[in-house]
């Protein structure tokens, strides 16, 4: 039997993001959860060398890869629309579980719950509450890093001369500002890495 799970995944290079928004240069769902992945990693590996904590780096990468990978059926719901009120929130929230499900049905049995462990967070079967405290941690991490990259974005439009996102930047620096009191590792990846987002490629390389 032929499984489509990867097929299906392989196409978030077809979903654009900020699809209301005149973008210089359109992002697609791929390049937005390989930036995840890559920033998830960075703020649990900070969290391990500066903070003692012993968050699992690598499942933080994998599930930032995996993280939108519900809009594939979904398509990218502006968040303007997403957030507009608590109903539509949940009743999207509802949404994004029917198509993960319907992914994790697209794999062969035998492999299907280690699948579900990277979409869906299960608060039972952990050994202990110190390793189900780290991993809701850890996925808070994962949604700071989200929230970084829609940042960065906008640092790139903004960049580009395009003034479509200076209000985007606004909110979601508001957003990133909030998470940081409570996540640290968010404040020192905005201290260590965010002024060079801004920064030619000559200034990068030297």
């Amino acid at each position: 039997m032929s499984y489509t799970f990867f097929a299906t995944i392989s196409r978030m290079k077809y979903i654009e993001r900020w699809a209301l928004m005149r973008n210089s240069r359109q992002e697609n769902l791929s390049e937005h959860c390989l930036e995840v992945a890559m920033i998830a990693h960075a703020l649990c590996t900070i969290g391990n060398v500066r903070f003692g904590k012993k968050l699992d780096a690598s499942k933080a990468a994998l599930i930032g890869l995996y993280h939108d990978a519900s809009e594939i059926i979904t398509g990218d719901m502006p968040t303007p629309v997403k957030y507009y009120n608590s109903d539509i929130k949940d009743a999207y929230k509802k949404v994004e579980h029917v198509a993960e499900e319907k992914l994790l049905m697209k794999l062969p049995d035998d492999l299907r719950d280690e699948y579900k462990e990277i979409f869906l967070f299960d608060e039972e079967g952990y050994a202990s509450e110190e390793e189900k405290t780290n991993e809701q941690y850890m996925r808070k991490l994962v949604k700071a890093a989200d929230k970084l990259s829609a940042y960065i974005k906008c640092v790139e439009e903004e960049n580009s001369g395009n003034r479509e996102f200076r209000t985007a930047k606004s909110t979601i620096s508001e957003g990133i500002a909030e998470m940081s009191n409570e996540l640290p590792e968010v404040k020192e990846f905005m201290k260590d890495f965010l002024d060079s987002y801004g920064k030619t490629l000559d200034e990068l390389t030297l």
